[in-house]
């Protein structure tokens, strides 16, 4: 325990020594602090010895989790989306729900040990995508400008959408193994959702209030103005929770309220929040690699590998294809948008939710497990490939008479990731 912090200081200082070099190749941020994680881990040198099931673990992912949630919110522009929502709402709308039936379907078709409520939560948990984990792909600007936001903004919003998903299917799950009647179970997911949405509304509402209102009296200190959406996500995370709220809604409901408060008024805030995330972020994906994935390589099986192809395949793109169906986008765009779909953060977070309600599951720990395995082959194919593949399609995409699709024009929007020159 005591070398785990300077481990983790350790890994991002060495990272952003030699981070200007490393944008745009195949080596990514989580995957040097996810092989960091491994190097460093329970199953290797032990520097890092956390418990799975500790508060430590469990307060990083939940406050990287809600930070995330909460900066990604606010960066909707709901003006822009207006006009370019077709592509993220055929992703979300169509290609999410799809995406969540596929892996359950696979998860009860390839591995046997799954009930149907394991087999649905495992698809939830591993539906929301992480754009950090594929950066070039939303941040080269020689790609179809509509595609790259598209896949930014499905990024950005996915897990929030998940959240109270994932909350529903854990109350089912819950109810199946009989910890908890249905009624209960019930009552605890409207709480969760009612709640976490009125508080995050409130807190966000708070703190657009002091950005807008006194900001523009000249009550406000720039540097503290800055730091207004980090107080905002804690308090929206804090105080939904204290009432029974879940605080990853309240953080996301939050997000949303101060962002369209603020870009209404043509302010500008939230730089500490995002380095903040970016920090949290790399600690997460350290911590994962040493104290999740290292024990769980050992314990992978055929068929969870199976089902980790399968998961970063089949039951991305397929949904993908169909979600596109009506539209001009040809059989390359479609490739590029079906196969850019890794696993990152949420899942990791659904995850430690999940080890969290120990007990929930006849099969708990093959479905953490499987969700384990999966991110991290999503971490190193997504980012070797990210930017090879990205070019590659930036170049067909040059040669080639553009579709509607590939030929729009699309509003800047960065979700964690900067753009690249």
């Amino acid at each position: 325990m005591e070398w785990a912090l300077p481990v983790i200081a350790g890994t991002v200082l060495a990272f952003a020594a030699v981070s200007r070099r490393l944008d745009g190749t195949s080596i990514t941020a989580p995957m040097v602090f996810t092989g960091a994680g491994l190097l460093f881990g329970n199953r290797a040198a032990g520097l890092v010895d956390l418990a799975p099931t500790g508060e430590t673990v469990k307060l990083l992912a939940e406050a990287t989790l809600a930070v995330v949630l909460f900066s990604d919110a606010a960066r909707i522009d709901l003006r822009a989306l207006r006009e370019e929502y077709r592509l993220p709402a055929r992703l979300l709308g169509i290609g999410l729900p799809l995406t969540i039936a596929a892996g359950f379907g696979a998860a009860l078709l390839l591995l046997g040990w799954a009930a149907w409520p394991e087999a649905l939560l495992l698809a939830v948990v591993l539906a929301p995508t992480d754009a950090a984990l594929g950066q070039a792909v939303v941040t080269l600007p020689s790609l179809p400008s509509l595609v790259r936001q598209g896949l930014n903004v499905e990024s950005g919003l996915n897990d929030g959408i998940c959240v109270p998903i994932f909350a529903v299917v854990l109350a089912i799950a819950s109810t199946e193994a009989a910890i908890t009647g249905a009624h209960h179970a019930l009552v605890l997911v409207v709480e969760e959702i009612g709640y976490g949405a009125l508080v995050g509304a409130g807190a966000g509402a708070a703190a657009a209030a002091v950005v807008v209102v006194a900001g523009d009296r000249g009550l406000v200190q720039p540097l503290w103005q800055r730091v207004v959406p980090a107080a905002a996500a804690a308090l929206a995370f804090a105080a939904a929770d204290a009432v029974g709220g879940s605080g990853f809604i309240a953080a996301f409901a939050g997000g949303v309220i101060f962002g369209t408060v603020v870009h209404r008024f043509g302010e500008q805030s939230g730089h500490v929040l995002e380095e903040l995330g970016e920090l949290l972020g790399a600690a997460t994906f350290v911590v994962f690699g040493a104290v999740l994935l290292g024990p769980a390589l050992g314990r992978a099986s055929w068929s969870v590998g199976a089902y980790a192809v399968v998961s970063l395949t089949l039951v991305r793109m397929l949904p993908v294809a169909i979600a596109m169906l009506g539209t001009d986008a040809r059989r390359p765009t479609l490739a590029f948008l079906g196969w850019f779909g890794p696993r990152g953060l949420a899942s990791i977070v659904f995850a430690v939710l999940i080890v969290e309600e120990s007990g929930v599951l006849p099969h708990e720990s093959l479905v953490l497990t499987t969700v384990y395995v999966t991110i991290g082959l999503s971490v190193l194919v997504h980012g070797v490939s990210a930017a090879p593949v990205a070019r590659r399609y930036g170049s067909w995409w040059a040669g080639h008479a553009p579709s509607d699709v590939e030929s729009q024009s699309a509003h800047e929007v960065r979700w964690r990731t900067p753009v690249a020159p």
